[in-house]
């Protein structure tokens, strides 16, 4: 389905007119009295007043009262400023609420930019418009619609894992169980899409698991009512996830952006004709809504839950064999010095070697306390002395919060410790090297401490040959772990993370060329390779805004 056709259209039309606008001032009464009166028309233009909540980054706003006998579809919006995000939130109210062209009226539920400026300090992250108690003017169920301004914002790309813990933290509530839609917004004349589109695009993509694609719609603004060609090849030049027709284009909706403009006398007919484009797309849109089934939010709410896990272990193994690297060069250094003093250790003679001697400590990051819900810092393991969930954990309040924890354990570090061996700070462990003068007596205190029995015999050489071999298994089961994972992140994700994962390819692709696995690297190269797709437009827009 590309756009559904006429006779359905008709059909559609016939039901969204079965209620007559009537009397405009008796059938919109209630909400022109507790409204202001912004433009005198026709249409006249109100700005309604709806419950205001803030929750966290969270900015909800809701008309009328919830009917939890009643269905309500929710729809999540995706789009630049300056696409008509705003018109189409509006749109979608008065479609809801039945306001129809002969009523001569319009209502705005979004506050303009400059007004919701002023009373607050930022602009949310998330924002929230509930409508109820229109069931049975148009819809046959109320609408919640999700907009996430936030995502590309001036604040730094760094900012965006705030608004995902948002959306994550809201889906979380119980308050939403499905998503019926996402709407990529974007205008009719696009020729392409912008680094930061493409990027708001991909980072919201990015929070579902594949089974959203089929919910994933274009929703195409200020439209002339004529196929949008250019903003059609945009989204297939770019290789957006969205559902598909039979012709395998992109689905797509057309809505005109002046349902709100003054109308005069000499231009009324055009006016009507823009309207009627909105209506039809109004009216398949929700034919969409209601023929597509919804994908269930618990699903996600795991999906999202497990790509944070596996990020984190992945992460976390990345600088586990950077350790083991670093503690294998410490003991060749110390090898190659011992057989430089062979005859001097066969005589027992005093001597020094100078090694590079690797060591943790404990390293101050930026953080803390981010409005209400949010607290930006590091979960670590005291015991392993691993940063576990870094960067990225911005919800939990403690360790026990963190969703890198399952059953209470941690799923990232190495002996997988309990949650109260876990510390949430504004510190990492960072690992250093440092010269440092050992004598012979210093090397056997540190690498034959605990040996036993038959190994008493071993030479301090050959325990650091076996130690070598021991760090190398090592090493080689954190690269398989690590080969696993993001496999699996790759599986369940409907878009991964471009940026993240390719520095996780990289380093992966290039240890295992070392360790000479031609099969796991062709498969790393295939993923590399459609990441690869989509992350220069990306990186260009993450580079500028790092810049700004």
């Amino acid at each position: 389905m590309m756009r559904l056709g006429d006779d359905i259209w008709q059909q559609l039309s016939q039901l969204s007119c079965s209620s007559e606008g009537g009397n405009t001032s008796s059938k919109y009464e209630d909400f022109i009295s507790q409204s202001v009166l912004i433009q005198s028309g026709p249409p006249a233009v109100y700005q309604l007043r709806p419950k205001k909540e803030n929750i966290g980054s969270l900015r909800r706003m809701t008309l009328g009262e919830r009917n939890v006998n009643k269905i309500n579809k929710t729809i999540l919006l995706v789009g630049e400023t300056g696409t008509g995000k705003s018109t189409l939130v509006n749109a979608l109210v008065n479609y809801a609420m039945g306001v129809k062209w002969e009523d001569d009226v319009w209502f705005k539920f979004v506050e303009d930019e400059k007004e919701r400026l002023e009373q607050e300090s930022q602009t949310s992250d998330v924002m929230v418009y509930q409508v109820f108690g229109f069931e049975g003017e148009t819809l046959p169920y109320s609408l919640t619609i999700i907009d996430t301004p936030g995502y590309g914002s001036t604040r730094g790309t760094e900012h965006d894992d705030t608004v995902s813990q948002g959306l994550l933290g809201w889906f979380s509530s119980g308050e939403v169980h499905e998503i019926n839609a996402v709407g990529l917004v974007l205008k009719a004349n696009v020729y392409h899409l912008s680094d930061r589109m493409r990027y708001v695009f991909d980072s919201v993509a990015s929070l579902f698991g594949k089974d959203m694609e089929k919910n994933i719609v274009a929703l195409i603004t200020h439209s002339n009512g004529l196929t949008p060609v250019n903003a059609l090849k945009a989204l297939d030049a770019a290789k957006v996830k969205c559902a598909r027709n039979e012709k395998n284009q992109p689905v797509y909706f057309l809505f005109d952006n002046c349902q709100n403009t003054e109308r005069t006398q000499g231009n009324k007919s055009v006016f009507e004709t823009a309207w009627e484009t909105s209506m039809r797309g109004m009216n398949e849109f929700t034919y969409f809504l209601e023929k597509s089934g919804p994908q269930n939010l618990m699903t996600t709410i795991e999906v999202l839950k497990t790509r944070i896990r596996l990020t984190a272990c992945i992460q976390n193994l990345k600088e586990r064999v950077e350790f083991t690297e670093q503690k294998q060069r410490e003991n060749q250094q110390t090898q190659e010095a011992l057989k430089k003093h062979e005859e001097e250790m066969k005589r027992n003679e005093e001597f020094t070697i100078e090694v590079d001697e690797i060591y943790k400590v404990k390293e101050r990051i930026e953080g803390g306390m981010r409005g209400l819900f949010f607290y930006e810092a590091a979960v670590c393991c005291t015991v392993c002395e691993e940063n576990c969930h870094y960067p990225g954990c911005t919800k939990a309040w403690s360790p026990g919060y963190c969703q890198i924890m399952k059953d209470g354990r941690c799923t990232s570090c190495t002996r997988k410790c309990p949650v109260s061996d876990h510390v949430k700070e504004n510190w990492i462990y960072v690992t250093k090297t440092r010269k440092v003068q050992k004598t012979l007596q210093d090397v056997k205190e540190k690498y034959e401490r605990g040996k036993a029995g038959c190994e008493e015999t071993t030479s301090l050489l050959e325990t650091l040959e076996k130690q070598m071999e021991k760090l190398q298994k090592e090493k080689d089961q954190m690269l398989e772990k690590s080969f696993e994972l993001v496999v699996r992140l790759d599986q369940i994700a409907l878009n991964v993370d471009s940026l993240s994962t390719q520095v996780h390819l990289d380093f992966l692709i290039e240890n295992m060329k070392e360790k000479g696995d031609a099969e796991k690297v062709q498969k790393l190269e295939e993923m590399k390779s459609r990441e690869d797709k989509g992350v220069p437009r990306a990186m260009r827009f993450k580079l500028a805004a790092a810049k700004n």
